[in-house]
């Protein structure tokens, strides 16, 4: 059951809802009673995205229609904009293909942009040969009123390397979805994620990464925070196979909640089934500390002005651990607007 498949057959009994395990936070059958007529063509101006200034090259997908491919051949190098836009109520998806060839390198600046109660359904396919380095920042500001989910399936390649930082504001549904393929052989795997969320957005980032060979690395950290009554999903699963040994894989997920009313739900899992590994996870919610704030205070901040330096140290640390210096600047600005009282 997939949002692709309910909008492709207009039947809403394909939708994913709390009977599925994985779906159960992010329920989109209990929400969506009949589905929306097709997204129309859309002929007015999009403006800039976020990632405009970052690539010569740009791939826009404007409700649904517009071809999302991008290949880069053996031994070269490209930056790509790729942005997905959503403009009215209606319901659409399409399909994403990235490839990289063998020692190829690519910086993906992928960005979700929303107006309206739209329905939306990205499925990227992502494919590295062996020594490719793929960077990956996604930057999704849906609008509060759409249902958006994207699926990325990512295989990678002995020596292949793949940094991915997902960043979002969430919203009346979202879920952010990455499915890797780990093969060992020294591929190097960062899955980051950071969700400021406020009102009543939803943010549900789900990453699953199966290890079947020796020698892999994985290393994530995923930080949240949550205020209103927005709600915060984080689900991720590391799975090592049977004789993926030296495996290294570490997971990290932090959230803080501003306001009782809002919700975090977190779901970190470990399955191993090899005997040689170094592999660990960690969870934490709360609220910010309040010696630190009052530190703060005594500093000569206002409450306000504490609280915002707090929390933007707090996601800071995953942001900073973006490699390509622009695309940064982009995220912090990013945060620092979403944490502004």
């Amino acid at each position: 059951m997939s949002l692709a498949a309910a909008i492709r057959d207009r039947d809403v009994a394909e939708l994913p809802g709390k009977r599925d395990e994985d779906w159960r936070w992010t329920d989109l059958r209990g929400l969506i009673r009949a589905l929306p007529e097709p997204s129309a063509a859309f002929s007015g101006e999009l403006g800039d995205g976020p990632f405009a200034a970052l690539a010569a090259r740009a791939i826009t997908v404007v409700n649904g229609r517009g071809d999302a491919t991008v290949e880069v051949p053996a031994g070269e190098e490209a930056d790509v904009v790729l942005r997905f836009v959503s403009r009215g109520d209606g319901a659409h998806a399409t399909a994403a293909r990235i490839v990289l060839g063998p020692g190829a390198r690519l910086r993906l600046f992928e960005s979700y942009e929303g107006e309206g109660g739209y329905l939306a359904q990205a499925t990227l396919t992502v494919t590295l040969a062996e020594g490719a380095r793929l960077e990956r920042v996604v930057l999704a500001v849906d609008s509060g009123d759409g249902v958006s989910v994207s699926e990325a399936d990512v295989t990678l390649a002995p020596g292949s390397h793949l940094a991915q930082t997902v960043l979002t504001s969430g919203g009346r549904r979202q879920r952010l979805e990455t499915r890797v393929a780990h093969p060992g052989g020294h591929a190097r795997l960062r899955l980051d994620g950071v969700y400021v969320l406020a009102e009543k957005r939803h943010a549900d980032l789900t990453t699953v990464v199966a290890h079947g060979g020796v020698d892999g690395v994985t290393e994530q950290l995923t930080k949240g925070v949550v205020r209103d009554q927005a709600r915060g999903v984080f689900q991720g699963r590391i799975v090592v196979a049977e004789g993926a040994d030296r495996t290294d894989a570490k997971m990290g997920h932090h959230a803080l909640i501003l306001s009782d009313r809002a919700e975090v739900d977190a779901k970190p899992e470990l399955e191993i089934y090899a005997d040689d590994v170094a592999c660990a996870h960690g969870n934490t919610v709360g609220a910010l500390d309040e010696d630190a704030l009052f530190y703060g205070r005594q500093r000569g901040m206002t409450e306000a002005q504490a609280r915002a330096l707090l929390t933007q140290a707090f996601v800071g640390e995953v942001i900073e651990r973006i490699d390509h210096a622009e695309a940064r600047e982009v995220a912090r600005a990013w945060a620092a607007e979403r944490l502004r009282d």
